[in-house]
């Protein structure tokens, strides 16, 4: 089922994205929540309309969001937790790293980034040590992010 999105769903796109899901998906959830229309043809050509007036105003967005990524690149992000002491626990952390943590440190470095737009390779991280992230900043702008797990003094 062709569904155009009416705002941004996490884990399937973002706001005038055409997406495909399952019918159930779609007619149970999607649809009733208002998430959603169905993608028919007329729908898609005054999605594509509107698209065509909004790109103008959409390339300021890019820009920003480009300085944005290039700003975030050149963090060094260190994200301290509690961790095991011992030769048993090692390196193993009390808890995990989640995305809310990095927006957090992102936070603290001057960026406002929404959790939902944040995903770390792996999951929720449960070592201390190096890792990435990827982070959407606009459907056309991703940037990726490494970042380091320190454990507290």
């Amino acid at each position: 089922m062709e569904l155009i999105l009416k705002q941004d769903v996490e884990n399937l796109g973002f706001k005038d994205d055409i997406v495909t899901v399952k019918n159930g998906y779609g007619r149970n959830f999607l649809i009733p929540q208002g998430q959603a229309v169905m993608a028919t043809a007329s729908a898609k050509k005054v999605l594509a309309e509107n698209l065509k007036q909004r790109a103008h105003k959409e390339k300021t967005v890019i820009a920003d969001a480009e300085k944005t990524a290039e700003a975030i690149k050149g963090l060094d992000i260190k994200i301290t937790a509690k961790a095991g002491a011992g030769a048993t626990a090692g390196d193993k952390l009390f808890g995990s790293i989640t995305t809310m943590d990095l927006a957090e440190a992102l936070r603290k470095e001057g960026h406002e980034i929404e959790k939902k737009f944040i995903s770390i390779q792996g999951g929720n991280i449960k070592r201390l040590g190096q890792y990435d992230a990827e982070i959407r900043l606009h459907r056309e702008v991703n940037v990726d992010l490494t970042f380091e797990v320190i454990a507290e003094a």
